[in-house]
């Protein structure tokens, strides 16, 4: 959550897109490396790209859902993928929270990939999860660390690098099914994808480290830049997290609504987590921005009223 949408009801403004840059992909050379997730990777500075899922690292073949676990409001099973949803409520009054946590394990790890609004990477693009999550298949999503407000970052996605430009604490999924968190300005995009990094998320902070919560995060600031300083306070939240290699949780608590949910801290947030068996967790965009989408439809209620906000990008489950 960013504190640029600090008060309730304010929705970022319409945004029209920017021109997509046509033309230089062709000149773009294949990376070669270890292992054949990667053997169609390209490394992209500074474009603007349409279709940008057409140079996914690796083309992933994800089995048919089993139709017993189908449909469901808690539960999914297919051949590379199990996931679970439990709605949990704490507390009475103002002191409610309202969460959601799915608890995913998958077979292929990069089944979890990424997606942008309108498949463009750049700035100011947006739609809505549930739009995103139906563009894609998506079994299940979640907003993802809306990387087109800003133009900083290691941006990583699906095996294919779209900027390379370290500023902050980062989360890196690697195509093994391990994560972890790492610092941006020490590193570089192509270092990553040669380590196996199949995912990155630029928001933060880390919440959670070998099973224990991170000291410190509820004074951190993500951003210099206006209107994004800090995420402290009680707001909705989105976090992620894993469990053990493919085994991961996603978090989404609602708040700014009296009476259903007042949303939690960030050490609240990461307490879920760590409850929940994590051995690492990360923070991404929150506030109005806080969605999950499941089998197409939205699971949680954004703000208290059943609305989504536009974002740049989701993180989901492929089906």
């Amino acid at each position: 959550m960013s504190s640029r949408q600090q008060a309730e009801g304010v929705r970022r403004p319409s945004i029209s897109r920017r021109k997509v840059l046509a033309g230089g992909l062709g000149a773009l050379a294949a990376a070669g490396g270890a292992g054949g997730w990667a053997l169609d990777r390209y490394v992209i500075d500074h474009v603007e790209v349409a279709d940008a899922s057409a140079l996914t690292g690796s083309a992933v073949t994800v089995a048919e859902a089993d139709p017993a676990g189908t449909g469901t409001a808690t539960g999914y099973t297919s051949g590379t993928a199990t996931i679970t949803i439990d709605t949990v409520v704490t507390g009475t009054g103002d002191s409610r929270v309202t969460y959601f946590v799915a608890d995913v394990t998958v077979t292929d790890a990069t089944i979890v990939r990424s997606a942008f609004a309108g498949d463009q990477f750049g700035e100011n693009i947006i739609a809505d999860p549930s739009e995103i999550a139906a563009d894609v298949g998506a079994v299940l999503a979640v907003n993802g660390d809306y990387y087109g407000f800003r133009d900083t970052g290691i941006v990583i996605r699906n095996g294919v690098a779209f900027r390379d430009k370290g500023a902050r604490q980062g989360l890196a999924f690697r195509a093994d099914g391990s994560a972890r968190l790492y610092d941006e300005t020490a590193t570089n995009a192509a270092d990553l994808i040669a380590d196996g990094v199949w995912n990155t998320l630029s928001f933060g902070p880390g919440l959670v480290q070998d099973g224990r919560i991170v000291n410190g995060i509820n004074t951190v600031e993500i951003d210099t830049n206006f209107g994004n300083h800090s995420v402290q306070g009680r707001q909705p939240r989105t976090g992620v997290g894993l469990v053990a290699a493919n085994h991961l949780l996603f978090v989404v608590v609602d708040g700014r609504s009296a009476g259903y949910s007042r949303g939690v801290t960030m050490s609240e947030l990461a307490q879920i987590f760590v409850d929940r068996g994590a051995d690492l967790a990360y923070n991404l965009d929150g506030g109005g921005s806080s969605a999950m989408i499941f089998n197409g439809g939205l699971v949680n209620n954004p703000l208290g009223r059943g609305e989504e906000r536009g974002t740049s990008d989701i993180l989901y489950v492929a089906g």
